[in-house]
């Protein structure tokens, strides 16, 4: 089938993520004692042919000179090649081999690794118009081929007019040479590709700037591997996530942007009009009025264990899913209650204050070990449970109170109230959820059927102790020492002064939630939620969403898939497969899932199908949100 439509594409930091000569520097000098040296010489010669601003030839002739490469380059250069191919190019290979024909792959670099590398994606070698090198006997490279066209300044220019390609031409690449043949008249249209480099140099000179592959594609109704760009999904991670959790969303093409603290309300429903992904910590407040003005959101990710920071009725009302991470900070958690329950039982808190004062106190007054201590573990959880397993081995006596029913670890015993663990416990540590139900847990009440002296601990969350009766307790000496990482108000950001009545207090440890703050922790919630987001974003799956019906579902193979969120009432099935039947649909999977609050249709289909059809999805009673995902 012949296209009117031709393509051409650049290789360096366009097909690849890289500048072919950087890498091959980094090969050929990896012992070189000034290895640093040459390469920051060989990226500056890159730059500044790309940037127009040195002679093509004088830039190659530069580089060839200082690299003095050989045919044994060649081979590892090329595998290095191979595994940084772009993203958007790996994720459309099906567009190269559907337009094989019309895709030209125009480089001023070098066909010896080029050909390697693009033909492996259905690229035709006759399609590849590059330099060549020439070797002598002993297969050193003296030079390059000064007859080609692709050698010298506005060699692409040359190279496009001896095709004369009979059709439209549209150019993707990153530098200033490749905007050179829209510029002489020989193709429709620039597209300064940007998935790995932005030139500004080069932008300003673009008809359109394609974060992707993906974005050139859908722009221009091409067939594409995904059905809808990702540079389209703008992406909002608060709360300082880490780097890795940008990193991974950015890789997979979303449009990112990243805010070193949390946002009032106000501000929220401002900055998430456009926002489909949501990524938080534990201080900002998804509301329902944040809800309500996110008209295109589809997922949130809380980057901690607890959601009661968001309204998971509303979200849940608007088909948004949401994910957390439930088990990534366990151990940090855990290691923080052990290490706090040991200074306390010391009295470390106050010695150490008074060594700060000048004061010298060696005394073994009020100082105990944890042996042989009764440990009261309020919430039985992923975390509660480990931290039975730990300090159980460090010698102490476990009691466990939770509501629900859980599996008592190794010789751990279970309370049948929580007055019962109340007096028994020399040290009492919280591990419950957020739940409004949970409020105050903690007061006047409880307070008066613990021990004298009891070490207290809260690292679950600010609500679920009355500070008030803590504060009274703590003057008082029932209790002996204590240690808060959470509050009822938490400040939004680390330039907020911190109030709390608790403030001051002896034996008494303060922390700015952080719990879970360990580069550790952080790290493996910053790859585990993205993963979840992205996941659901590109299969639908909703696998450990707290809100959503969980369905793992199989990667999508030769056919659509059509998401349907929907109130859940009966009759919504029937009426999706009225539809596919109407419209002669074969229905290569289905899979249907409910919660009290909402229904969760997949349904795979043939690809082939009348785009009428989705609006009569879009349309039946109850729907929520749909989407189509190929």
């Amino acid at each position: 089938m012949k296209y009117n439509k031709y393509f051409v594409i650049d290789f360096d930091s366009t097909f690849t993520k890289v500048e072919a000569f950087d890498v091959l520097a980094e090969i050929i000098v990896k012992d070189h004692p000034q290895a640093e040296s040459i390469k920051k010489q060989i990226v500056d010669i890159t730059n500044l042919g790309m940037e127009g601003k040195l002679s093509l030839r004088e830039s190659i002739a530069q580089r060839i000179s200082i690299l003095n490469p050989e045919r044994k380059h060649l081979s590892p250069l090329i595998k290095q090649l191979k595994g940084v191919v772009s993203e958007s190019f790996k994720r459309n290979k099906e567009f190269f081999t559907t337009y094989a024909d019309n895709i030209y792959i125009i480089s001023n670099g070098f066909r010896e690794f080029i050909e390697p590398v693009v033909t492996a994606f259905g690229v035709k070698p006759e399609n590849i118009l590059a330099n060549e090198f020439i070797f002598d006997s002993s297969d050193k490279v003296i030079g390059f081929d000064l007859d080609n066209p692709l050698s010298a300044n506005n060699g692409k220019v040359e190279q496009l007019k001896r095709l004369n390609l009979p059709g439209d031409v549209y150019v993707i690449g990153d530098g200033y040479t490749d905007y050179e043949i829209k510029h002489a008249g020989l193709a429709n249209k620039f597209f300064a590709f940007t998935e790995n480099i932005e030139r500004e140099s080069v932008l300003s000179k673009a008809d359109h700037v394609a974060p992707s592959l993906d974005e050139f594609l859908y722009l221009n109704k091409l067939n594409t591997a995904i059905s809808y760009p990702k540079n389209r999904i703008n992406v909002l991670l608060l709360e300082n996530v880490h780097p890795v959790a940008i990193e991974l969303m950015r890789a997979e093409g979303f449009n990112v942007e990243s805010y070193p603290a949390g946002l009032d309300e106000d501000e929220l429903c401002e900055k998430i009009k456009n926002i489909s992904v949501l990524g938080i910590r534990s201080k900002t407040q998804v509301t329902e009025k944040v809800l309500d003005n996110a008209n295109r959101l589809m997922v949130i990710g809380a980057f901690c264990i607890g959601t009661n920071q968001i309204d998971l009725k509303a979200a849940t009302k608007k088909g948004v899913a949401v994910f957390n991470a439930p088990f990534s900070n366990t151990r940090s958690v855990v290691e923080l209650a052990i290490a706090e329950m040991i200074l306390l039982m010391r009295n470390i808190p106050d010695k150490s204050a008074k060594m700060h004062e000048g004061k010298w106190d060696k005394s073994a007054k009020g100082s105990f070990e944890i042996r042989g201590k009764n440990l009261g573990i309020i919430g039985y959880g992923n975390i509660g449970a480990q931290l039975s397993v730990l300090a159980e081995n460090m010698g102490m006596k476990i009691f466990y109170y939770d509501k629900e029913e859980k599996l008592a670890l190794g010789n751990a015993t279970k309370c049948k109230s929580l007055k019962e663990l109340l007096a028994l416990a020399d040290v009492i540590t919280l591990h419950v959820d957020g739940k409004e139900s949970n409020t105050n847990l903690i007061g006047k009440e409880e307070f008066e059927l613990m021990k004298k002296g009891v070490i207290f601990l809260n690292l679950s969350r600010g609500h679920v102790v009355d500070v008030a009766a803590l504060r009274t307790n703590i003057l008082n000496g029932t209790v002996g020492g204590c240690s808060i990482d959470v509050f009822p108000y938490e400040p939004i950001s680390n330039a907020e002064e911190f109030k709390s009545e608790l403030r001051g207090l002896p034996n008494t440890i303060l922390t700015p939630h952080i719990g879970g703050s360990t580069s550790e922790a952080q790290e493996n919630i910053g790859n585990f939620v993205p993963n979840k987001l992205m996941d659901y974003i590109n299969t639908g799956s909703t696998s450990n969403s707290v809100n959503f019906p969980n369905l793992t579902l199989p990667t999508l193979e030769n056919a659509h898939r059509l998401i349907h969120i929907h109130n859940n009432v009966p009759g919504i099935l029937a009426k999706i497969n009225q539809i596919l039947a109407a419209n002669d649909i074969n229905i290569v999977g289905q899979y249907l899932k409910t919660n009290e609050h909402i229904g969760y249709v997949i349904t795979d289909i043939n690809k082939e199908y009348n785009k009428e059809m989705i609006k009569d999805l879009r349309a039946i009673d109850n729907t929520i949100k749909f989407r189509v995902l190929y």
